[in-house]
């Protein structure tokens, strides 16, 4: 396996993106020990590239993106605004110089029709993403995109879900972006749907059922490495855990009970737990 570790931003600072808070969650992901920041854009694309690369090769960090749709950017309902701004995020990826965009590019977040996936919806949304897959292409992106959990959204819940859809686009720079948390509610376990995936497993959220410390949680992490181990993972490994020590991150996130860790702590046990962990299962 060759796998990276990295850390969300949201493990820093909440999904309001300013400069000052971006610098000290990159500084903080590379104190911590992590290869690599996953950005999470902000969808007003307010956002100096130049700058962040700068940042980033002064703490010796890779970079890859993010991007979670808006409900005003909903694919079914919006798609020429979704597929607008899922391009914008392509650029700044670009000019970061790294090739990956993960998140939730299938709708927006908190959008419900009040009835599951139609027909002409998927369809809406394998036209949009077989657009942006060609942009992608041009711009040297490959794209990932994250099933979330049925409270969310009522469109892509499953790994299968996104993997059906991106069949029918038949682009070939089109993954699967996993998130242990969504897949805690919605999968019947974490091994079928990574085998299921395979090479088309690019990036992982990795984070505790309640998104807390990992290993004090129900996620079966043996099963997940077991899995990670049949495919051969090639791909990152992303810490997206939240800590209510960080202002505003319990309204943001629905973090109602009081978190036991600060941020940093659960950053650097996580990762600790993670490496250990993996490490002893591969060997």
């Amino acid at each position: 396996m060759n796998i990276k570790f990295g850390a969300s931003l949201l493990s820093w600072i909440t999904p309001i993106w300013t400069p000052e808070a971006g610098k000290y969650a990159i500084e903080k992901t590379a104190d911590a020990g992590f290869d690599l920041i996953e950005v999470l854009l902000p969808t007003s694309m307010e956002f100096n590239s130049k700058e962040v690369k700068k940042q980033l090769k002064d703490n010796g960090l890779d970079v890859v993106c993010s991007l979670n749709l808006p409900k005003e950017a909903h694919i079914p309902f919006y798609p020429k605004v979704a597929e607008k701004l899922i391009k914008q995020a392509i650029d700044k990826t670009s000019e970061l110089e790294t090739d990956f965009l993960g998140g939730v590019l299938h709708s927006g977040i908190g959008v419900f029709s009040g009835n599951p996936l139609t027909e002409n919806e998927a369809e809406i949304i394998t036209e949009v993403w077989g657009n942006i897959a060609d942009y992608g292409r041009e711009k040297g992106v490959n794209i990932g995109i994250e099933p979330i959990n049925r409270y969310e959204s009522y469109v892509c819940n499953k790994a299968e879900n996104v993997l059906d859809l991106i069949q029918k686009t038949g682009k070939d720079n089109l993954f699967l972006h996993l998130d242990t948390f969504h897949m805690n509610i919605e999968e019947n376990n974490f091994y079928d749907p990574v085998i299921l995936a395979d090479k088309k497993l690019k990036h992982l959220h990795i984070t505790e059922s309640h998104r807390g410390m990992l290993g004090e949680g129900t996620v079966n992490w043996d099963e997940l490495f077991k899995a990670l181990k049949a495919i051969d993972f090639q791909g990152n490994l992303v810490l997206e855990n939240f800590s209510s020590s960080i202002p505003g991150m319990q309204q943001m996130v629905s973090l109602w009970q009081r978190s036991p860790y600060e941020a940093e702590e659960l950053a650097v046990g996580s990762l600790q737990f993670l490496k250990s962990s993996l490490n002893d299962f591969v060997l």
